[in-house]
């Protein structure tokens, strides 16, 4: 019977090999984990395109039942009825199309940075953080500058 040693230096090598295999193993999976979910940049990217489209039917599909809009123009968790009748029909005939600029999904969560031109030649640009359930939007946090550059100043031409 022939007897195979190994000696306690290549053991711990081997042993230190085995690890980082584990460890990058890992570290793949949590990147795999992390990547964007397409399904929710489709249904951003939807979101986007029922503005351009000006149509209604499909936008209210996209959202919640309980869907929620935030902004700093006294938009406090909005409903659904009140985002259409305060945001949508007031803005809708003034809005031209969205450049999506950075779309970035984690999970059921996304922030997207954009540029949104206007029908009058003017620009403005956002940044909207999105919660997403059950493949619809729940809810939408907007971020825009100084009330010069809020949507509705932007599409009627006011100054600060």
């Amino acid at each position: 019977m022939t007897r195979n040693s190994v000696s306690r230096r290549k053991m711990l090598v081997m042993g230190v090999c085995a690890l980082a295999g584990v460890a990058g193993s890992r570290r793949e999976a949590s990147a795999h984990a992390l990547r964007p979910s397409v399904t929710n940049e489709e249904i951003i990217r939807k979101y986007y395109g029922a503005w351009e489209k000006k149509d209604w039917t499909p936008f209210e599909i996209l959202l919640a039942d309980s869907f929620t809009f935030t902004s700093a123009n006294d938009d406090d968790h909005i409903s659904k009825s009140v985002f259409k009748s305060r945001c949508w029909e007031t803005q809708i005939d003034f809005i031209e199309r969205f450049d999506l600029e950075r779309v970035i999904t984690d999970g059921d969560e996304a922030f997207v940075k954009y540029l949104c031109r206007t029908k009058n030649g003017k620009s403005f640009r956002n940044l909207e953080y999105f919660q997403l359930k059950d493949d619809r939007v729940a809810a939408i946090e907007c971020y825009f500058g100084g009330q010069s550059s809020f949507p509705s100043a932007v599409s009627t031409g006011q100054k600060k």
